[in-house]
């Protein structure tokens, strides 16, 4: 009897794995359909993007300086025991380009803009706005969800690329100006050593996967929240977790396939 316990609760588990692995591949399926009606009112996700990404830079930019900072301090220190303190520049920028930025920048992202777009749908579905939609036979998924997923898939290699750039600029700071670092070999070393494809290009890839990522998990946990204030908060708390652990298994293969060949 404890056997056939074990494995009737393991189908059980099982079948609801598939179950929500085969909702969200419909969800998402239905959200790539609902893409050209977005495009073709691009005016909303222009709207999209200033409320997603223009309210980010501030938290962007701050960490991003905070990062470099750390990044020329700790190379420095490493780099100096030996004698290669001039590649300073070029550790700053491949550790920003090919991992920090796209993955801190994501971090960011689904706490800042994710919780955002969850707390937003939820509202919008426990305020009865989603249904009343369906009653006008407006598709919410259309109206509502398509633009802000474009919106997110086009801010997130912004916002990554502004991370990566203020934070070289915050290794500039502390290894030129504050330990005295030739400025000339700070740059040159970096020119030399960062390729655009095989290291800008895979970064800007890298947060390309992170923001559709971020945003549908976002946009689903909203769209499926409870209609209640606690089931609203309870899908912007899943937001975060199943986002941040989505961006660093990502991570971890996107950084497989991309630099295991290099």
């Amino acid at each position: 009897m404890r056997l056939l316990d074990f494995v009737q609760r393991l189908g059980s588990i099982s079948l609801q794995i598939l179950r929500a692995l085969g909702h969200h591949a419909t969800f998402f399926a239905e959200l790539m359909k609902s893409l050209p009606s977005a495009l073709r009112r691009f005016f909303l996700v222009v709207a999209q993007i200033h409320a997603i990404g223009n309210y980010s830079l501030v938290i962007i930019v701050a960490s991003g300086m905070a990062v470099g900072f750390v990044l020329g301090l700790q190379g420095y220190y490493t780099l100096s025991r030996y004698g290669a303190a001039e590649s300073l520049g070029l550790l700053v920028a491949l550790s920003l380009v090919r991992e920090l930025g796209p993955v801190v920048t994501a971090l960011l992202y689904a706490g800042r803009a994710g919780t955002s777009l969850t707390a937003e749908i939820g509202l919008m579905k426990a305020g009865e706005q989603l249904a009343a939609m369906e009653m006008m036979a407006v598709d919410p998924k259309q109206r509502v969800l398509a633009p802000r997923f474009v919106g997110g898939i086009i801010v997130m290699p912004l916002l990554a690329a502004m991370f990566s750039a203020v934070g070289i600029f915050g290794g500039y700071i502390v290894g030129v100006l504050l330990i005295g670092i030739d400025a000339g070999q700070f740059w040159s070393q970096m020119q030399n050593g960062v390729h655009v494809f095989d290291d800008v290009g895979n970064g800007i890839v890298k947060s390309f996967v992170f923001g559709v990522a971020c945003t549908f998990v976002a946009l689903y946990q909203g769209y499926e929240a409870q209609a209640t204030p606690e089931g609203v908060a309870q899908a912007t708390t899943r937001t975060v977790v199943i986002s941040s652990l989505a961006i660093l298994l990502l991570d971890f293969v996107l950084t497989a396939l991309m630099f295991s060949s290099l």
